[in-house]
């Protein structure tokens, strides 16, 4: 069961509990599901039941403890917990739900974690006379577009240098009206040579990988091809995912979803693929391209040790476990990809 297949799981709970009369409320068009939080457990958690608890003039542990029973037993869950004043902490099949999580990766591919059609929310972002804020501006108005809402963008002074080196682009130029002020202003990066010298991809990293409170770094450590260089492990895993399925081909095996081995190192990689739609939604709300960058970063280094164990060595034959794994690989290269692709930087096939 993949996150968003939970979510409806979680929503068809709260109808049948209000279908049977034991909740009077009106059901939600989502339910937010995430990792648990201290003192959570299990693989994911709900705090439908305290949105839930005031239109249903219950409290909102009595709230989780209806929606428990109609949870309980579905397909995909293996147990619930009630925690706090009324969180709902689901754990699942795991290797059913790794199999679907892959599945679903590979079936949407790079719009992985998008919206599914617009929602005809309005956007529009007006930006500074800033190079780094336009970046902001221009990244945060893709993720926005991926969660269905329509984006403009504007900015008070626009430079042609930003455009020809870092492909900042912008919907028009000049003072917005008085009712639309300044909404994109993170702390200015000066204009410097040492900044275009990164070039596209290294210098787009280099203003959006820092929060938009923090002063990034423009200096050559963004060109670095090494692992202190978060850019370059991101790029790194997703060249060595590509690499897997092209020597899989050579090998005469295809990638086909299935379980995967129960150790630490593929649950933690399914659990950051698990939560890409999440933080996809959540950094375009909060206007933060910076929070998909540092979850790439985790979606690598969560990566790099699993890609060692892809193929087969010496004289083993491709088996099953071999194809689900090759599987994995490929949904984490989907993954990067479009998150790179978000962020205006290309994911190069080989490095």
């Amino acid at each position: 069961m993949t996150p968003v297949e939970l979510s409806r799981t979680v929503l068809h709970a709260v109808r049948r509990a209000v279908d049977a009369g034991e909740l009077s409320v009106a059901v939600p068009t989502r339910a937010v599901v995430a990792p648990p939080g201290p003192g959570g457990c299990g693989d994911y958690a709900t705090g439908i039941a305290l949105q839930l608890a005031g239109p249903a003039g219950r409290t909102p542990l009595r709230v989780a403890q209806v929606l428990r029973s109609h949870l309980v037993g579905s397909d995909g869950i293996t147990d619930v917990v009630l925690t706090g004043p009324g969180f709902l902490n689901i754990s699942l099949d795991r290797a059913a739900s790794g199999a679907g999580l892959v599945d679903e990766i590979l079936r949407r591919g790079t719009r992985y974690g998008y919206a599914d059609g617009a929602g005809g929310r309005i956007v529009q972002l007006h930006c500074p006379h800033d190079l780094r804020a336009v970046v902001v501006a221009e990244a945060s108005a893709r993720l926005l577009r991926s969660q269905g809402a329509l984006v403009r963008v504007t900015a008070e002074g626009f430079e042609p240098a930003w455009a020809s080196v870092l492909g900042a682009e912008v919907d028009a130029v000049g003072a917005a009206p008085a009712e639309l002020p300044v909404n994109v202003r993170p702390v200015p990066a000066p204009v410097s040579a040492e900044l275009l010298a990164l070039g596209h991809d290294a210098g787009r990293w280099a203003l959006l990988q820092p929060a938009a409170h923090d002063r990034p770094r423009t200096g050559d450590e963004h060109l670095v091809q090494r692992e202190s260089n978060p850019l370059f492990r991101v790029r790194y895993a997703h060249a060595r995912a590509r690499a897997a399925a092209r020597n899989a081909a050579g090998l005469g095996f295809t990638a086909e979803p299935g379980p995967v081995d129960e150790n630490g190192t593929e649950q933690a990689l399914l659990a950051a693929l698990a939560d890409h739609p999440r933080v996809l939604a959540a950094a375009a709300e909060q206007r933060a391209p910076d929070r998909l960058a540092r979850h790439l970063v985790a979606v690598a280094d969560a990566a790099l040790p699993f890609l060692l164990t892809v193929l087969p060595r010496g004289g083993e034959k491709p088996s099953a476990a071999h194809r689900a794994r090759l599987a994995l690989a490929e949904a984490v290269g989907a993954v990067l990809a479009g998150g790179l692709a978000l962020l205006g930087i290309d994911a190069p096939e080989h490095l």
